[in-house]
């Protein structure tokens, strides 16, 4: 098991509200929705890309406010996605010992959280995929955890928002593979050397 991290990335490096206008308005960003999924093109290159980096079997690991986000979002919308979140498990990474998971087959993690997942990633089959979830993983890579990085790059340059990697962070990763999707988007999938 491996923790593989997946996001839509600006040019720059931007994370923040892919989505939704209102997706992540936090320091007062107003650009949100600039991934418009429709980007990804016919070819299904995308889908394809995302499939392989998570594996034939897998687990949600999010922070806890993309998960109330994301999932919350899904559940009140409706769809496939709402069906593809709830029969997968979550896992649900918060500093209070006490939130509340509303949607099936969450579950919490808190406390030592590295050494929880740690354990999880010896024990559990299949991957952990995150998405979204820039506190958790920007926590998480200087620990050696993040085993992959899938990085959809849309060709946007925003300027301001919250960026994937913090400031300060470094940890070699090694290409494995790039796809260019019909649309213009480029999916890069980087292992930890």
């Amino acid at each position: 098991m491996g923790i593989v991290v997946i996001n839509h990335v600006s040019l720059d490096g931007v994370m923040q509200s892919p989505g939704r206008a209102d997706e992540d308005i936090r320091d007062g960003f107003a650009l949100g929705g600039w991934a418009d999924l429709g980007d990804a093109g016919p070819d299904g290159a995308l889908g394809a890309a995302m499939g392989q980096a998570m594996g034939p079997s897998f687990s949600w690991l999010f922070g806890r406010r993309t998960y109330e986000d994301v999932v919350g979002h899904w559940n009140a919308v409706g769809g496939p996605f709402k069906d593809g979140f709830n029969t997968v498990e979550k896992l649900v990474v918060s500093r209070d010992p006490t939130a509340q998971l509303p949607w099936p087959k969450s579950r919490l993690i808190s406390g030592d959280v590295p050494a929880q997942l740690r354990r999880l990633k010896e024990v559990e089959p299949g991957n952990l995929v995150v998405m979204g979830s820039g506190v958790l993983v920007r926590s998480l890579l200087p620990l050696g955890l993040i085993d992959t990085i899938v990085l959809i790059q849309h060709p946007v340059i925003l300027g301001s928002g919250r960026q994937l990697i913090g400031p300060g962070q470094q940890t070699a990763f090694d290409l494995r593979d790039v796809v260019r999707t019909s649309a213009g988007l480029v999916v890069s999938t980087y292992d930890r050397s």
